[in-house]
């Protein structure tokens, strides 16, 4: 009687990220935050370009990247260690804002032989509780069937969203579709693994390489009480705090973010 050969099939749990290649130099991967896309950091790009090669990322289930069940830190990052393999990157700058910023400080945790330079935007290494839940709720009472306009999307997210700039940002990823409209984002898996996004590092490793974090002077993301937190992950790190920023600071101080970028990449 023959035996049966048992074989274990590893599922690849990561993806083929969308991402836009421009400029010429060392690479610097940029990454966007919670609801956004590569399109975030173009403006930003443009003042990068004449010396690095930059890849602005749509991470899964933003952008035009594709969507799936699972959204994590974890595959996240293997998403990026996929994307360096393909490009034969042996060692890049990385850059993230918010989310990015929590995805590239594991990156750099997990393969910090892969990270020459790190900056992180306003976020901390720390677990930050659900603060969205008035966004997807916006987002979740779109009825995307029965919308004709982005006008009449924006009226109804109003009254989630009363922040104009807030909700011009939210509905660059609603994309016009034969019939109507739909969501770039993957909005289900999002709204139903939202704790995932806040969550902290996870302590045991460290990332020596030097660390530039940039902070919104007028945000709360970022806190004297995060210092400790920033020592132990990244010991050789620097914080800059931006004048007249919030959250969005690469929007709201670009010129300053870009001096501050270019300097800690020397």
């Amino acid at each position: 009687m023959h035996s049966l050969k048992i074989i274990a099939i590893e599922i690849n749990k990561h993806m083929k990220l969308n991402y836009k290649k421009l400029g010429e130099g060392k690479p610097l991967i940029i990454l966007h935050g919670l609801f956004g896309s590569a399109d975030n950091w173009f403006s930003i790009s443009r003042e990068l370009k004449e010396e690095y090669t930059l890849y602005l990322i749509d991470q899964r289930n933003h952008g035009d990247s594709p969507h799936a069940d699972t959204w994590n830190y974890e595959v996240m990052v293997e998403d990026l260690k996929e994307l360096m393999d393909d490009e034969n990157i042996t060692q890049a700058y990385f850059m993230g804002h918010s989310m990015g910023g929590k995805t590239a400080m594991n990156f750099a945790l997990a393969y910090p032989e892969k990270v020459e330079k790190l900056i992180v935007a306003d976020i901390a290494p720390r677990y930050y509780p659900v603060h969205h839940q008035e966004i997807l709720k916006g987002l979740n009472s779109l009825d995307l069937k029965t919308i004709t306009s982005r006008k009449e999307a924006d009226d109804q997210l109003a009254t989630y969203v009363p922040n104009v700039g807030e909700r011009q940002f939210l509905l660059k990823s609603l994309s016009r579709e034969s019939g109507g409209f739909t969501w770039k984002i993957n909005l289900r898996v999002i709204t139903d693994n939202i704790n995932n996004v806040g969550e902290a590092l996870r302590p045991g490793k460290s990332f020596e390489g030097p660390t530039l974090f940039l902070a919104g002077a007028n945000s709360n993301y970022i806190q004297q009480s995060d210092l400790p937190d920033m020592k132990e992950f990244f010991p050789n790190h620097e914080v800059e705090f931006i004048d007249g920023a919030g959250h969005w600071l690469h929007a709201e101080q670009p010129e300053t973010v870009i001096k501050e970028i270019k300097k800690f990449l020397g």
